[in-house]
């Protein structure tokens, strides 16, 4: 992937250590909790296993720790019944539904034909087994670990009940990929929801969370580096997308796309084949705010895919 890398963090506790995340489920990523296990972790175990939401890149060795520390895992229950279908549904080759999707988004048609004959990426290949059992965490709890207690606040938009943490005792925020200091994180509709509305819920989530931000807070985020200054960047960060619908009913009302021919307006930049997936659930997912506020209209359709008009 791109973005080659996911943050993890180990706090102290008394008989061990509470693990926010934990990259996939790969010989590699064991290795390094290996090379970590022996030294500044210091041999202790890892108790408890916090996932602030489904992504493989977050929860890929949750159950693996579960496994070989029994290991307690605390998530939103959104979020951990998500992760464990995800786990449990594999495929050899897209369903129906998938390939329908993704010509009615506009998915050239050389490339739906390679496609729909190819093995779809499977949650299972980088995902270690998860057993049916967790601790839910909820909106508004308030929960120890690390020494501090943390209010829980959940976003959406990025992955469904996504958990953030805010100290109640120190600075620190653990903000997961609902708080990211220099990238903004996908927002994306998938065949399973095809009417889903992810932008939406990511305005209303920043709008949330803005409540709570602080320009005192030090973000411990999914991805990059920590940052400071949270008010300004949950404003970027809802800006982001509202200047990106802009520019899109803009270019509509100029003439009709599909939303794989808005690629160029959302992203301002050539989409590699790597990340064509990625960019279209978010091309689909700013059409939907767009169609659902009654700011955009399906106006014709050409090879399957949808054409849309201001």
């Amino acid at each position: 992937m791109a973005l080659d890398h996911v943050n993890v963090y180990a706090l102290r506790e008394a008989d061990g250590w509470t693990v926010v995340d934990t990259g996939f489920d790969t010989r590699r990523a064991r290795a390094i909790w290996q090379r970590l296990r022996e030294g500044p972790l210091q041999g202790l175990p890892v108790r408890r296993v916090i996932g602030t939401h489904h992504h493989p890149d977050h929860i890929g060795l949750a159950g693996w720790f579960m496994a070989t520390d029994g290991a307690e895992l605390a998530m939103s229950r959104t979020a951990w019944l998500t992760a464990r279908m995800l786990r449990l549904d594999v495929q050899d080759r897209p369903t129906p539904q998938q390939v329908a999707f993704w010509r009615r988004a506009g998915m050239p048609a050389d490339m739906l034909a390679t496609r729909a004959a190819e093995r779809p990426w499977n949650s299972a290949d980088v995902v270690h087994e998860l057993p049916p059992g967790y601790t839910r965490l909820r909106e508004a709890q308030q929960v120890r670990f690390g020494g501090r207690r943390w209010l829980v606040a959940m976003g959406d938009g990025h992955a469904p009940r996504h958990a953030t943490f805010w100290s109640l005792d120190d600075d620190l925020v653990i903000g997961g990929d609902q708080l990211l200091p220099s990238i903004s994180p996908n927002l994306g509709v998938y065949p399973t929801e095809p009417d889903a509305d992810p932008v939406g819920d990511w305005l209303a989530s920043c709008a949330r969370l803005s409540e709570l931000a602080e320009a005192r807070h030090l973000v411990l985020p999914g991805h990059k580096l920590p940052f400071t200054g949270l008010p300004e960047r949950l404003r970027q960060l809802a800006d982001n997308h509202h200047h990106a619908l802009a520019r899109i009913e803009e270019a509509l009302a100029r003439g009709p796309r599909s939303a794989v021919g808005c690629f160029d307006i959302l992203f301002r930049r050539r989409i590699t084949t790597m990340e064509f997936g990625l960019a279209l659930v978010e091309a689909v997912a700013h059409i939907n705010r767009l169609h659902i506020t009654g700011r955009i209209r399906p106006v014709d359709e050409r090879d399957g895919a949808v054409l849309w008009g201001a």
